[in-house]
């Protein structure tokens, strides 16, 4: 994984509403084999490059490459068509359904012209989960209402990974959980990354963050002000790059060369 070429890579990308440049000059990239944290205040911009990889809204000025092309993306289709698949802190899932018809959601697949391949879904949808070695879901008919905290992210999980998806972004993926089903959950992360995965998690809980990252891009005011490998650094160094890491611009202020680059951080 370290000296492998980046699945998504994401150069000077920059993005403003308004007055309000949420995001300037970032870098950032996902290694196949690799979970890559993105982590920094409320602010700081993560949600506004997530969302512009995922093809919510399109970037002002940068390149995005996946598999080292170049690649344009206008909505969530190309995303998806890239297999680049983002799971919500609000994971998007129907309470009154069950897990197979979650997972097909709005991709089900038929017999015929109308009828639905209920077996073949239910078949996949089984396969997929025991790929990830989610032991915690009984039975895939089962309504996502009756499921935990741990169990409907794990479903989250697998209805992202089960359509040729390379990259996989979670966003809070243990948020609000106990102790018991967070460990589930990060044990879920690495072992996307086991196969082959790229995976890039956004978190707030730099314990977590410090459980299964490999490395870690620090945002603060929109910019990159640090790029750790998680062996080498310390939660300290960590919250120092949060709270006061180096700006290459200061916001309100006349915008600086387009061509001075972000300060990257080894640790």
């Amino acid at each position: 994984m370290a000296d492998a070429s980046p699945l998504l890579e994401c150069r000077n990308v920059s993005k403003a509403f308004g007055a309000v440049q949420a995001l300037w000059n970032v870098d950032f990239e996902v290694r196949p084999g690799e979970v890559m944290a993105l982590v920094g205040d409320n602010g700081a911009g993560k949600s506004t490059l997530i969302k512009g990889i995922a093809g919510i809204y399109p970037f002002d000025a940068g390149q995005v490459f996946v598999d080292g092309e170049e690649v344009h993306i206008h909505g969530p289709r190309d995303a998806a068509r890239l297999g680049i698949e983002v799971v919500y802190q609000d994971l998007a899932l129907a309470d009154n359904l069950d897990i197979v018809a979650n997972m097909f959601l709005g991709r089900e697949r038929t017999r015929g012209a109308v009828m639905l391949d209920e077996p073949n879904m239910e078949r996949a949808a089984r396969e997929t989960l025991d790929s990830l070695s989610v032991t915690t879901v009984k039975s895939v008919r089962q309504t996502v209402a009756g499921l935990s905290g741990g169990q409907r992210q794990s479903v989250a999980v697998a209805k992202a990974v089960m359509w040729n998806s390379r990259i996989v972004i979670l966003d809070e993926p243990t948020a609000a959980l106990g102790v018991v089903q967070t460990r589930q959950v990060l044990n879920l992360v690495r072992r996307l990354a086991e196969h082959d995965l790229g995976v890039a998690i956004i978190s707030h809980n730099l314990h977590d963050v410090f459980e299964v990252a490999d490395r870690i891009t620090v945002l603060r005011l929109g910019q990159r002000v640090a790029l750790f490998e998680r062996e080498k650094t310390t939660q300290q160094e960590v919250v120092h790059a949060i709270t006061a890491g180096t700006l290459d611009a200061v916001p309100g202020m006349e915008t600086p060369d387009a061509e001075a680059a972000p300060t990257e951080v080894e640790a």
